[in-house]
C-alpha cells in the first residue's frame, strides 16, 4: 500500500465528510506516514474507509486487511458481501472468525477450516450446533474437555447423556448440576461430592430432586 502526505490529507478530508471519529482523525494526523503504515489499527482504518467512504472494495488496501482474521471477516461481510478466497488461508486458522466466516459468509460447512475450529471447545460446539446441525465426532475429544460446552453439546446436539464427557462435567459444580437437571433428569450420584462444594448449587440440586436435608 503506497501512501503520500497529499493522498493522506485527501483521505482524511473525505473521512471527515463521512462522519469519521474526530479522535481517530487527530490520532492519525499525529503520525508519520511510516508510523501509519506500521500501526496495528491500520487494517481497521482501511476497512472503515472502504465501507463508509469508497462504499466498495479497496484493492490497494487488501494486502494489509487480509493479514488479520478479525478484519478479513469484517471486510468480507461488510464490503465484499461474499467469500474472499485470497484471505481464507489467514482466517481459517482463527477458530472464532473461521466459525463466523463459515456461518455467515459461506453459510455451510468449511472443511478447510475444521482442523482449526475443532480444537477450540466453544467454537467447535457452535460450529456443530449452527453450521453442521449435528454431532461432530472429530471435535468431541476437544469439546469434552470443557464442562460448559460438553454440557451444551450433550443437551442440544446429542440430546442425551454423554458418558465420555461426564468425567469432566461432574467436577464443575454448576455444570454438573445442570447436566443432572437437563440431561440426565435425575440424581447423579457420581457428581454429588463435587456439587456439594458449592452451597448454592447443592441446595438447588437437593430442591430439584426432592432430597431431604
Amino acid at each position: 500500500m503506497k501512501l503520500t502526505q497529499e493522498k493522506l490529507n485527501e483521505m482524511l478530508e473525505k473521512a471527515c465528510e463521512h462522519d469519521a471519529c474526530e479522535e481517530e482523525i487527530e490520532s492519525i494526523k499525529s503520525l508519520t506516514i511510516s508510523e501509519i503504515l506500521e500501526h496495528y489499527e491500520l487494517p481497521f482504518w482501511c476497512c472503515w474507509y472502504a465501507k463508509y467512504v469508497l462504499k466498495s472494495r479497496w484493492p490497494e488496501a487488501e494486502d494489509c486487511i487480509k493479514k488479520v482474521p478479525k478484519y478479513v471477516y469484517w471486510y468480507a461481510c461488510n464490503v465484499i458481501g461474499s467469500r474472499w478466497p485470497e484471505a481464507e488461508d489467514c482466517i481459517k486458522k482463527d477458530s472464532k472468525y473461521a466459525y463466523w466466516y463459515a456461518k455467515y459468509i459461506i453459510k455451510s460447512r468449511w472443511p478447510e477450516a475444521e482442523e482449526y475450529i475443532k480444537q477450540d471447545p466453544e467454537n467447535a460446539y457452535m460450529y456443530a450446533c449452527n453450521v453442521l446441525n449435528s454431532r461432530w465426532p472429530e471435535a468431541e475429544e476437544y469439546i469434552k474437555q470443557d464442562p460448559c460446552y460438553a454440557y451444551l453439546y450433550a443437551k442440544y446436539i446429542i440430546k442425551s447423556r454423554w458418558p465420555e464427557a461426564e468425567g469432566c462435567i461432574k467436577k464443575d459444580e454448576y455444570y454438573a448440576y445442570l447436566y443432572a437437571r437437563d440431561v440426565l433428569k435425575s440424581r447423579w450420584p457420581e457428581a454429588e461430592k463435587y456439587i456439594k462444594k458449592d452451597e448454592y448449587w447443592w441446595n438447588s440440586y437437593q430442591e430439584n430432586f426432592g432430597i431431604k436435608q
